[in-house]
């Protein structure tokens, strides 16, 4: 399988790559300055350079978009402006989108609406819910949006984990078991134009 990861450096797109790469599939890396990954091939582009996508999404099976808003108090309507295109440009490929926990329900209410949610982490996790909303109105694309457990962080590739739909699947995923959910979704799909979420199983 010919995949695009999007985010191909950072903490979840490293992991999808490195897991995509012991299964044979050919890599592309995107990074937003073409950072060589080794075993791949490098593509310099952010999500805004929508020519970039439609080649990317013409030329691959599949499309992951690890990338996510700025957590630095930068603007983020540059980010939904870009998904709102995204979302209106008909692609072959399917399209994996790494959301956000906060989006993600408990109860029919959205986590980052909960009471203590915390307070740095809620402009993230509700642009990440805009984005989510963008897809759930679309057609004529194959996208899922897979969101990780409330705590993600680099740990130990189990192999195994706990999968969900709108409501968080546990309380933490290790960015490698969420990369073995990512490629087992790609590899045999389970939950096209819809939502998934990952857990580590404890």
């Amino acid at each position: 399988m010919k995949i695009a990861v999007y985010g191909a450096t950072g903490m979840v797109g490293s992991q999808i790559v490195a897991e995509a790469l012991t299964r044979g599939h050919e890599l592309t890396a995107v990074t937003r300055s073409g950072t060589p990954v080794e075993n791949t091939t490098a593509r310099a582009a952010d999500i805004s350079d929508a020519q970039t996508y439609r080649d990317l999404g013409a030329s691959h099976d599949a499309v992951v978009i690890a990338v996510p808003p700025s957590r630095t108090g930068g603007e983020h309507q540059e980010y939904l402006d870009a998904f709102e295109e995204i979302t209106e440009t008909l692609i072959p490929a399917r399209l994996l989108v790494i959301g956000g926990a906060g989006a993600t329900e408990v109860g029919g209410v959205r986590l980052v609406d909960t009471p203590g949610f915390p307070e740095e982490y809620k402009a993230e996790a509700s642009t990440c819910a805009e984005v989510y909303d963008m897809f759930t109105s679309v057609s004529g694309i194959t996208w899922t949006v897979a969101a990780p457990a409330p705590v993600i962080a680099p740990g130990r590739r189990t192999g195994s984990y706990t999968l969900g739909t709108d409501s968080p699947a546990g309380d933490f995923v290790s960015a490698q078991d969420f990369a073995v959910a990512i490629l087992d979704e790609l590899e045999t799909p389970v939950h096209e134009n819809r939502r998934m979420t990952v857990a580590s199983e404890r």
